[in-house]
């Protein structure tokens, strides 16, 4: 879809500075000429409602929204956390769990409380995302990724967002806000969703 030399331009839908950065990271380890810009590129795009049942319905919706508003191929993310003990929520309601979409901070306060009398032995959860992407002529491509672990007592770490202070994966004693980028990228549910959409990006793209 792009001259020899040149860098296909791909909208990555979210004005998250974090997900972007961690999204340029993972292509560039891939090698990908693909140049990644966020929705605020895009201020005539508004935000789109995440009606769907599942995250990859959601991150489809997403990423046609803004592919069909930009013109430019688009990649969306949904994710979130499922907790065993909450029969899998907060799920898809993981950024609004408290009532206000976005706020970090009351959401975790309200999933530690939900959880607190919850035994250590049972209070496994794992983060799950759904990575779509879609062209303006509607071709499109999902890719999903897991990490499992448990939820702690107490926020740790000062690194990424979300529930990231309050989950330690498997094998690791240190929550993922704990986690260095690189380690949490190797990691992470978004990371394995993003490196699992590349060879799809690059097939989509004509870049193989």
């Amino acid at each position: 879809m792009s001259a020899a030399g040149e860098r296909a331009r791909v909208v990555l839908a979210t004005r998250n500075a974090g997900k972007v950065t961690e999204l340029r990271r993972i292509l560039a380890d891939a090698a990908l000429p693909v140049e990644i810009v966020g929705l605020e590129e895009f201020p005539q795009i508004g935000d789109v409602a995440e009606t769907g049942l599942t995250f990859a319905e959601n991150a489809l919706l997403k990423a046609h929204a803004v592919a069909g508003a930009s013109g430019l191929p688009a990649i969306a993310d949904d994710s979130g956390l499922c907790v065993d003990a909450l029969n899998g929520m907060p799920g898809i309601f993981s950024a609004r769990w408290s009532g206000r979409h976005g706020d970090d901070a009351a959401n975790l306060e309200l999933l530690l409380a939900q959880i607190s009398d919850v035994p250590e032995g049972r209070r496994g959860a794992y983060f799950a995302c759904a990575a779509a992407l879609a062209l303006p002529s509607g071709q499109e491509r999902v890719a999903e990724g897991a990490l499992h672990g448990v939820v702690v007592r107490t926020p740790r770490g000062t690194g990424g967002f979300g529930y990231d202070p309050v989950f330690v994966p498997e094998g690791e004693t240190r929550t993922t806000a704990e986690l260095a980028p690189g380690e949490k990228d190797a990691i992470s549910h978004r990371g394995r969703a993003f490196r699992a959409l590349v060879p799809l990006l690059a097939e989509a793209l004509g870049l193989e």
